[in-house]
């Protein structure tokens, strides 16, 4: 099974603040949308419950909440305590890919514990006021690809490129 990374980062590695999002980009949100659905999305609490309530649990997905409160309730989601159970969880469902979909103390974890295979990273062009960041890593040990660009337009306030990066064994 494949784990990948799906994450928007500005360019000063922003992700969001008050839990929430810095920007709104339809077409990169429509990229998230078409490329988890049908998979396991797993998440922190925090993450998940920066989406809104009416989005909640992420529909055509198995949605995964990792949380030290082992009585946490998600609805219509599983609740694990820990990374490894989630990626187990996902494994054991047949799952071919499972999404780490946040938030930056999850993607932190997934990196340091050398968990992932993959990562969709939206570049978005702009530095952001934030108060939760995408962890640094070295991108020496990735082999990097652009998915494609879409520059800034009536609906996107900037511009952003998706980037695949594949882990080098």
């Amino acid at each position: 099974m494949t784990v990948t990374i799906i994450a928007a980062r500005a360019e000063n590695n922003a992700l969001g603040k008050n839990n929430d999002l810095v920007w709104d980009l339809p077409a990169d949100m429509k990229f998230f949308k078409d490329t988890t659905r049908g998979h396991v999305v797993i998440t922190g609490r925090k993450n998940y419950e920066s989406i809104p309530e009416r989005f909640r649990p992420l529909k055509n997905r198995t949605n995964v909440v990792i949380t030290r409160n082992a009585a946490y309730d998600a609805k219509g989601a599983f609740v694990v305590t820990d990374l490894r159970k989630a990626i187990e969880l996902a494994r054991d469902k047949g799952e071919t890919e499972a999404f780490v979909i946040g938030g930056g103390q999850i993607y932190a974890l997934a990196l340091r514990l050398d968990l992932v295979d993959k990562m969709y990273l939206t570049r978005v062009h702009g530095e952001f006021d934030a108060d939760v960041f995408f962890p640094d890593f070295n991108e020496d040990h990735w082999d990097v690809t652009e998915v494609f660009r879409h520059e800034a337009d009536v609906n996107h306030a900037c511009g952003f490129t998706v980037f695949e990066y594949i882990r080098k064994r």
